[in-house]
């Protein structure tokens, strides 16, 4: 078995979190807290990597993409 680490990306408003795997189309959960979207995101994408091998596709691997933060005046 293959260990991949894929970015995720999470938003939070005043309903809780959500998140998206860039890499992984279509992979997203939500969570009251974030620690509970990540533990979401983490079986989501197990889950959605087991129905691209149940059904031959090739699984991605991980673009690279990291985050970075940007300073402006306002």
């Amino acid at each position: 078995m293959t260990e991949r680490r894929y970015l995720i990306l999470i938003e939070a408003d005043d309903a809780g979190c959500s998140a998206y795997a860039p890499d992984l189309p279509g992979c997203a959960a939500t969570g009251a807290t974030r620690e509970d979207v990540e533990r979401e995101m983490h079986d989501a994408i197990a889950f959605h990597l087991e129905g691209l091998e149940e059904t031959g596709e090739l699984i991605p691997e991980p673009s690279g993409l990291t985050t970075a933060y940007v300073k402006v005046a306002t």
